[in-house]
């Protein structure tokens, strides 16, 4: 069946398999709890890429050929993505034994007032973030110190996170170097800066807003408890040698990040500068893992390839600090991967059979006026997230989509651009099943709707775009209309 001939399935028909994914995810979470990721998630994925295969098989006559190449193309585009999130697993494990992050947090404690924590949580890794281009690498590094920092002063695990995120995205967004930033402005046809710059009218706000609520809840906390800040510190004192050569680790993962070396070869590098740390300044850490009965360079190679790769508790004397400094490794990341690798099934499927361009056909008859039309990008832009369960392809489709309608109306692409980074790539942390929204659960240790409600900055953002738009603030157009596409142009772009 040519694709001209091809027959897509209505949006409401569209709609089943995602509608079959929220009541099997309900279940799964329901019965299973926090061990839903270990393999219950996956099944519902499964299950919903199947339905949505035999529907057009079925239904509508599309071979088995075109679901299986969507699925493999879907797989191979986060193929880079999955080897960054395990060289992340080893990275945040071994900054862990190592020292850097209790060194970290040890100094943070004394450092960082209480009632300005969650404050300075969110600016911290806001210009973190900016100077990485990444919100990954900086949750995985300054933010697992901060979570300690958090527990540490008595916050619950939900509004440090929230805080952590709320500004690793911020700088995601507007860093030059982020590659949504340039992958949202240049699908859009955008000059990159001049999106950055645009970008401003609603990212900043939405920042000020998060940085109001997280200061108010951290003055509303209180200065914490002296004698349990005293307990957590003495505790990471007698576990770990605390000293500031420590800190070199970090120092040069700055500056690898200053001289713009690519994110994989950054984060490999640092994971082997802080396993050679961890051999030299923490000997007795890498025996608790490894046991007694060993020379002295198989330790040292044991305990090296454990910390990268395996699972580690360490005994504290401290309950919460125990399970703060226990590691999972590159193995702890598997369970994240298997879902990843089972959401982009369901997002091929999706593609494969129409229902993908069904339902984003269904947005388009929103946007007659401005603010229908940016709301209805916003809206689209977050069923992809749910949809795809991958950022970039929601930026891709959602800008492809979107294009045309707003050429029509004689709008400048910078308000497209911005409008996807507003709806795409802040959300996408907020989908349990999303890759971003997998990944930090793991790296924090802290399940997704659990940090959700706390992630003020990303769920205002989407919000303030729209009233940006209703309000016609800073709304630019062109001199020329251009050709209205038609309905058919508009799905299959």
């Amino acid at each position: 069946m040519s694709k001209k001939e091809q027959k897509y399935p209505s949006p409401w028909v569209s709609m089943l398999p995602i509608v079959a994914l929220i009541i099997l995810l309900y279940f799964t979470i329901r019965l299973f709890g926090s061990d839903a990721l270990s393999g219950g998630s996956q099944i519902s994925l499964l299950v919903s890429a199947a339905l949505c295969t035999c529907m057009g098989m079925v239904g509508y006559g599309i071979p088995w050929k075109e679901f299986e190449y969507a699925i493999i193309n879907n797989i191979a585009g986060v193929g880079s993505a999955l080897i960054v999130l395990l060289i992340i697993g080893a990275l945040s494990s071994v900054w862990m034994l190592s020292g850097v992050v209790p060194t970290l947090i040890y100094y943070g404690v004394q450092i960082i007032h209480p009632q300005f924590f969650l404050l300075s949580t969110c600016l911290i890794c806001a210009a973190v973030s900016v100077m990485t281009g990444s919100s990954w690498t900086t949750i995985a590094t300054i933010g697992i110190a901060l979570m300690g920092i958090g527990k540490a002063q008595g916050f619950a695990d939900g509004w440090v996170a929230g805080a952590i995120i709320s500004g690793a995205y911020f700088g995601d967004k507007v860093s030059p170097l982020s590659d949504t930033t340039i992958l949202a402005s240049s699908t859009s046809g955008t000059p990159l800066f001049t999106h950055i710059r645009y970008m401003m009218f609603t990212t900043v706000p939405s920042l000020c807003v998060a940085l109001v609520v997280f200061l108010v809840a951290g003055w509303l906390h209180g200065n914490g408890s002296a004698t349990e800040l005293a307990s957590f510190t003495t505790s990471l004192e007698q576990r770990f040698h605390i000293t500031p050569w420590l800190l070199v680790v970090p120092f040069v993962t700055a500056v690898l990040i200053a001289r713009k070396i690519p994110s994989l070869v950054t984060l490999f590098l640092s994971a082997g500068l802080a396993t050679v740390f961890m051999l030299v300044f923490q000997p007795e850490v890498v025996r608790q893992i490894v046991g007694e009965g060993l020379s002295a360079g198989d330790t040292w190679m044991k305990g090296a390839w454990k910390a990268l790769y395996g699972s580690t508790s360490l005994q504290t004397g401290n309950a919460e600090l125990n399970e703060l400094v226990a590691t999972r490794g590159m193995e702890g990341m598997l369970g994240t991967v298997w879902l990843i690798l089972c959401a982009m099934c369901l997002g091929g499927t999706m593609t494969a059979s129409g229902m993908l361009a069904s339902i984003t056909r269904m947005f388009a008859h929103f946007a007659r006026r401005l603010t229908g039309m940016v709301a209805s990008t916003v809206g689209c832009g977050l069923f992809l997230n749910l949809a795809t369960a991958d950022q970039y392809i929601s930026i891709i489709l959602t800008s492809n989509m979107f294009k045309g309608i707003y050429q029509s109306n004689r709008y400048e692409t910078r308000l497209l651009s911005r409008t996807t980074e507003d709806a795409v790539t802040v959300t996408s942390v907020l989908i349990p099943w999303n890759t971003c929204g997998m990944t930090q659960a793991t790296v924090l240790n802290v399940p997704t709707l659990t940090y959700l409600p706390y992630c003020v900055f990303n769920y205002v953002s989407p919000l303030m775009s729209i009233l940006v738009a209703a309000l016609g603030f800073r709304i630019y157009r062109t001199l020329q209309p251009q050709p209205s596409p038609t309905e058919k142009e508009i799905i299959t772009q």
